[in-house]
């Protein structure tokens, strides 16, 4: 079998087979074929797309391609979910402890943040004594224990994909809805869990930036995920705003604990509890509405907080920072944001948003920058919301004052006003299965 002649059958519009596949990923994951080759091939790709079957069978030879995580040890019905990355999304970590003190079993591998998305890791570790690295003797006790655990992302999972991305990034060839489906589901498939639940946003902080384009996205995924035999759902969320009021690490573990204690923003609880319903749906056959009854439960009577809690001890972190959040170091610096005008808000340019947080300290702009767990944004105001000329609608935080003038002007350059109210939203846009 040649490179060459795999090459031009994708150019020429032809689908590969299943041994094409195959050999294609295992050149990909060994060395073996130069990666002017592999290229030629995403571009073929990005221009003529791939099958149904096409996607299927490379998303199941990346997820095989290193390590995959055996979850057969776990005694119960294991759940997962995935988030396509956003600004202030902490979902996971309301989702999981409501899911995990209502019976189902969270294993998750989990990433950091990079560019103008926040991660889920380093969120966890702003808490003090946090540790995100488990062997996997001890993951599968901890689930089997207390129902949750959630670990950083081996570096030998799917190591296919992370060749394929990396190609992908410098040959303009990111935006292929096949080619992002398979590198997402790979990952997840790899991960083990039976039950999946996909948090695929859409607007200007998301990847994808069209409703119609996440939709196909998410649709594409949930076929991927059924012909691999798993039950999965997904959820078209808004990222057209910031997800929650707090952007950034430690800032954003203090929203997770605002919510899991029954209060925090509506954006935020509407979204967290809809993830949280449709894992217990899967993972336990119940109908999605009483689902949603019992997860609002869960946090009403206290169970979902005291199984975070359980969780962050269970992984060395300091509970005593949970409990009293005011714990959590405070930035040196601040600047108030304040409206340079009387009217709505009619949008936030979110990505900008993100990128403002990470200019601040909160995230990376490459994969080694330090993070500094206390800087991010807390936003008084957001779409939707009149504000009057000079009133806050936001405070940065940082430790390092050179950053804010230009954080500043960020800020502000993202945020439009308008004399009429725009359209509402809704967080939850679609439900895709």
């Amino acid at each position: 079998m040649r490179m060459y002649d795999i090459i031009e059958k994708k150019r020429d519009g032809g689908e590969l087979t299943k041994d094409e596949i195959s050999f294609v990923v295992k050149g990909v994951t060994d060395g073996s074929i130069p990666d002017y080759q592999i290229s030629a091939l995403l571009m073929g790709i990005f221009f003529r797309g791939m099958s149904e079957k096409e996607t299927l069978e490379l998303t199941l030879d990346m997820a095989h391609s290193g390590e995959t995580a055996d979850l057969s040890g776990i005694k119960g019905d294991v759940a997962d979910k995935h988030s396509t990355g956003g600004v202030g999304d902490k979902t996971s970590l309301i989702a999981a402890p409501i899911a995990a003190a209502l019976g189902v079993k969270i294993a998750k591998m989990s990433g950091r943040g990079l560019g103008h998305t926040g991660g889920t890791i380093d969120k966890l570790e702003s808490i003090k004594g946090f540790s995100t690295t488990l062997s996997r003797e001890a993951f599968i006790n901890q689930v089997n224990n207390i129902g949750i655990a959630i670990i950083g992302q081996s570096k030998n999972l799917v190591p296919a994909d992370k060749k394929l991305y990396a190609l992908r990034d410098v040959t303009a060839t990111v935006n292929s809805i096949g080619l992002i489906a398979s590198s997402i589901m790979s990952k997840k498939l790899a991960s083990g869990a039976k039950n999946i639940v996909l948090d695929v946003k859409t607007g200007s902080g998301a990847f994808m930036k069209k409703l119609p384009d996440s939709i196909a996205l998410a649709e594409k995924m949930v076929k991927i995920g059924k012909g691999a035999g798993r039950n999965i759902v997904a959820l078209i969320t808004d990222m057209d705003k910031p997800l929650g009021n707090y952007i950034g690490n430690s800032l954003e573990i203090k929203e997770v604990i605002e919510v899991l204690k029954g209060g925090g923003p509506e954006d935020l609880k509407e979204e967290s509890f809809a993830i949280a319903a449709n894992m217990v749906s899967l993972a336990k056959g119940a109908d999605p509405e009483e689902a949603l009854t019992l997860v609002k439960g869960a946090v009403a009577d206290g169970s979902a907080f005291e199984k975070f809690k359980e969780f962050v001890a269970a992984q060395g972190g300091d509970v005593s920072y949970i409990d009293n959040p005011e714990k959590f170091p405070q930035a040196k610096y601040a600047s108030q944001i304040r409206a340079k005008k009387d009217g709505y808000i009619s949008h936030m340019q979110t990505e900008d948003i993100g990128i403002c947080a990470s200019l601040l300290g909160a995230g990376r702009t490459k994969a080694d920058d330090k993070i500094d767990f206390s800087a991010g944004i807390i936003l008084n105001k957001k779409t939707g919301d009149f504000v009057k000329s000079g009133e806050v609608i936001a405070t940065l935080y940082t430790n390092d004052e050179s950053t804010l003038d230009s954080a500043e002007r960020k800020f502000i350059s993202a945020i439009s006003y308008s004399e009429t109210k725009p359209e509402k939203r809704n967080t939850v846009i679609k439900k895709v299965m």
